[in-house]
């Protein structure tokens, strides 16, 4: 309740995913009708995939990642950026990070994607920017390092990975979710820069002295 009350939208967001996904789960005709088709889309048809793609995921792994990644990051940033201000990034970045697939895949009739990774990817940017000193890591790897260094690492590899990786992960909307977090964090609160600045050449100033 607590964190309805304090982080409301962040919260619905969380809520209304985790119920859509498993909704699917169980429903192959709302599951099919809810994914992204890159080849219907780019002729003008269920534009709405494009948002509804980013609710249902692959299955319970995918969604308990997601949703974890979600939860250490979504709430706070919130708090940081405001109630609105989150909405919108976490909105327009579901969707700018799947018109790259769009374009990308648009003659390919047997690609669909699915998964809130891109807009999640965004809300984790976000956090960056606010608290790139923050340690963060891979869970998969009990390696922590500064955000901002992570960061910089994350992007090298999605951009490798979506030239070159066949693993059946959208990578692309990793990538453009990620640099779309960036740069609506930065509209949305231009003063988030120059603090992010100034954090980072303290940490060095202290390292060096």
């Amino acid at each position: 309740m607590e964190y309805l009350i304090i982080t409301p939208l962040a919260s619905v967001i969380f809520a209304i995913t985790l119920i859509t996904s498993l909704l699917a789960f169980y429903n192959q005709n709302l599951y099919g009708k809810m994914m992204l088709h890159p080849y219907t889309v780019s002729r003008g048809h269920q534009i709405y995939t494009i948002f509804t793609s980013g609710l249902i995921h692959k299955d319970m792994m995918h969604l308990m990642f997601n949703m974890l990644s979600y939860y250490f990051f979504a709430f706070r940033l919130e708090q940081q950026m405001g109630h609105w201000q989150f909405a919108v990034l976490y909105i327009v970045s579901l969707i700018l990070s799947d018109m790259p697939s769009v374009i990308k895949h648009k003659e390919n009739y047997s690609y669909y994607s699915l998964g809130a990774s891109g807009a999640i990817s965004a809300v984790i940017f976000g956090a960056i920017l606010y608290s790139p000193l923050d340690r963060m890591g891979i869970l998969i790897l009990p390696i922590l390092i500064p955000a901002y260094v992570f960061g910089i690492l994350y992007l090298v590899y999605c951009s490798y990975a979506s030239k070159y990786a066949r693993d059946n992960i959208n990578h692309d909307a990793h990538l453009y979710g990620a640099l779309s977090g960036l740069m609506i964090t930065i509209l949305l609160n231009p003063a988030v820069l120059p603090q992010f600045i100034q954090q980072i050449s303290g940490a060095i100033q202290s390292l060096l002295h």
